[in-house]
Parts: structure tokens; C-alpha cells; sequence
């Protein structure tokens, strides 16, 4: 970076580090552990952190007409499998999220389970998925990739039939262990 230039966020180089904006209540003061001193991204050592088991669970929705809906569960689908490929395809994802997201460490996962269960009052699918280690540092991001990919699986399966389908709600709903002990989404 030439001399006396701002980085591209337009912050100073120089000064503490990052903390969470005040004006979002459901933040805590926690540091933003992905930023170093000088505001640039950087990925978390956890060389000093002893392994724990720890689970994540991540939900979606794809929300798509009835007679769609009927198509997948009827297994009458072009494309095959829907439901069986879009499972495949969430657990691969999320042995790949350190591919993906870039400050993400890779991971000895455990366990990937990954629930797909027909909502008629939709209607669509409720997408569910479950990521455990035991590691250093924890598999939220692992559970909302493979939630991600589950959800994108299913539409493309289908697209030909139904364009217009939506997926929506993708969030984390528990995760357990680590030093920040456990959590579980309002619902």
C-alpha cells in the first residue's frame, strides 16, 4: 500500500482493534477475532486452544408450489433423486467449508447429518443440518454451508419444473462446546 493512503475501508491502519458496533443489541462487546490490530483479516491461531467436542445445527427453507412439492416427495423428478442428492451435496459442502470461506480452518468433522422433511403448510422443505467435531475451534459455518448447499441442491433439481422457488431462513439454531459454551436461537 503506497504511503500515506487509506485502506480501501477507509479506515485508519492505526488504533485498537475492531470491536462490535454498540447500536446491535444482540452482539456482545466480544473483539472481532477475524480482524487484527491493524484492521486486516486475518485467520484465528488456535494452536493454544485444547479440543473439545462441539456440534453445530443449521436450518433452511425452499419454498416452492404444492404441485411441486408433490413432484419431489412422488420421486417423479427429471433430474432423479432430489432429496437423496441434495443430502449428498450438503456433506460434501461442509467437508469443503475451508475451501469456501477463507478464514475458516479445516476440520476433522465427525459427523454430518443432514435432514430434509416436507413442510405441506409451506409448502417446501424444512432443511436441516448437524456438524460435530472435536477440535479447537467450533462447525457453525460447516452446518450453514451444508445447509446452503442442500437448499441450492434441491432448486436445481427442480428448476426446470418451478423457477420461481425461494430459500430462505438459513441460520444457525444451536451450537454446543467451545469457550463460549453453548447456544440456541429464539425462536
Amino acid at each position: 500500500m503506497a504511503r500515506g493512503r487509506k485502506p480501501i475501508s477507509g479506515r485508519s491502519l492505526e488504533g485498537p482493534r475492531p470491536r462490535r458496533p454498540k447500536h446491535f443489541p444482540m452482539m456482545s462487546d466480544a473483539e472481532l477475532t477475524h480482524i487484527d490490530q491493524r484492521g486486516q483479516a486475518h485467520m484465528v491461531d488456535v494452536t493454544a486452544k485444547n479440543p473439545s467436542e462441539r456440534l453445530a445445527v443449521a436450518e433452511g427453507r425452499v419454498i416452492m408450489r404444492k404441485e411441486t412439492l408433490d413432484l419431489v416427495l412422488e420421486g417423479n423428478a427429471l433430474k432423479g433423486d432430489v432429496l437423496g442428492a441434495a443430502r449428498l451435496a450438503g456433506i460434501m459442502a461442509a467437508k469443503r467449508t475451508h475451501g469456501l470461506i477463507p478464514l475458516c480452518h479445516p476440520l476433522p468433522i465427525t459427523k454430518i447429518e443432514i435432514e430434509i422433511d416436507p413442510e405441506h403448510a409451506l409448502p417446501g422443505f424444512l432443511v436441516r443440518a448437524t456438524v460435530k467435531v472435536n477440535a479447537q475451534t467450533g462447525v457453525e459455518m460447516e452446518a450453514l454451508v451444508a445447509v446452503s448447499i442442500s437448499c441450492l441442491t434441491i432448486y436445481d433439481m427442480v428448476k426446470a419444473v418451478e423457477k420461481g422457488m425461494r430459500i430462505e431462513g438459513i441460520r444457525l439454531i444451536e451450537k454446543r462446546g467451545g469457550k463460549s459454551g453453548d447456544w440456541r436461537a429464539e425462536d
